[in-house]
């Protein structure tokens, strides 16, 4: 890669990893669905004047503003509300696991012993992070858990669908999303008029913030790299969004880091990177 676009991966990685400590400020203003609901607004209102989808391409969008609108980044905002950002930047990590599995019994692609092991190494972290002394919100952690889920069955549906230019996909999915989130906030959430009128900068930011930057920009430029270069150059940069999300929690929120989450994450990252290698190798 050149040194440009060296800095730009990693530049689109630090604004991912980032993103969890802004979510998490965020949803401490607004509550997780609303928030979202926000977020999906605004990106909607950006882009779809220039990137509109067709008739046929609805079906598959409507499909994914459910499983990945809803499931994985509405509960991936809601399970903040409980769990830490350094905490939520790991257990995510498990759409990679959960991707391969349902690659495997929907698609009949093979795991084989290294994927498989893995994926043992990436559950067993989860697993070593619930035994945390500090008490985990097991509440927000299976939600997390979920939204790791809903990221993984969103890959099988893209899987099955023609394929829609990134932008139309981001635009669709986030419009038929909102009314979906909305509804959601008005079952699940309370005070949502109140929390909007005293949130400051911070949770408006975040609105900001996550829709801009973690979703228009930095997506422009990994799209922009991810068609100038080969899968198996690209797919390690992934690794470092999770990487800097726990960095950036400890460092700028003062989230705790113990012995449980350290060998949570090890544990949980290395088995994403060995599945996330052996996949490039046979793309490659």
């Amino acid at each position: 890669m050149s040194i440009r676009d060296l800095l730009l991966a990693t530049l689109v990685m630090a604004i991912w990893g980032f993103n969890f400590v802004v979510a998490k400020l965020g949803v401490g203003e607004i509550p997780g669905l609303l928030l979202t609901a926000l977020r999906f607004a605004l990106v909607a209102l950006l882009l779809l004047p220039f990137h509109r989808p067709t008739f046929g391409e609805l079906k598959p969008l409507a499909l994914l503003s459910f499983t990945l609108g809803v499931m994985h980044f509405g509960l991936l905002f809601v399970g903040l509300q409980g769990i830490d950002a350094a905490a939520s930047a790991i257990v995510i990590q498990l759409q990679v696991p959960f991707s391969a599995l349902l690659a495997f019994l929907f698609f009949k692609e093979s795991l084989g012993i290294g994927r498989f092991i893995g994926m043992a190494l990436a559950f067993s972290g989860i697993v070593l992070l619930a035994g945390e002394p500090q008490r985990i919100d097991l509440s927000g952690l299976v939600l997390v858990i979920i939204s790791a889920f809903g990221f993984a069955a969103s890959t099988m549906v893209m899987k099955r669908a023609s394929p829609i230019h990134p932008f139309v996909l981001t635009g669709g999915v986030c419009a038929l999303g909102v009314p979906q989130l909305l509804l959601l906030s008005l079952i699940f959430e309370t005070d949502q008029i109140s929390r909007l009128a005293e949130a400051s900068w911070i949770g408006w930011g975040a609105v900001v913030y996550t829709a801009v930057f973690a979703s228009l920009v930095a997506h422009s430029l990994w799209y922009r790299l991810v068609r100038r270069y080969p899968v198996n150059v690209i797919v390690p940069f992934s690794l470092l969004a999770p990487v800097l999300g726990i960095l950036s929690g400890v460092l700028l929120l003062d989230e705790p880091f113990g012995l449980h989450k350290a060998l949570g994450a090890l544990a949980t990252l290395s088995g994403v990177a060995l599945i996330q290698f052996l996949s490039a190798r046979k793309s490659a």
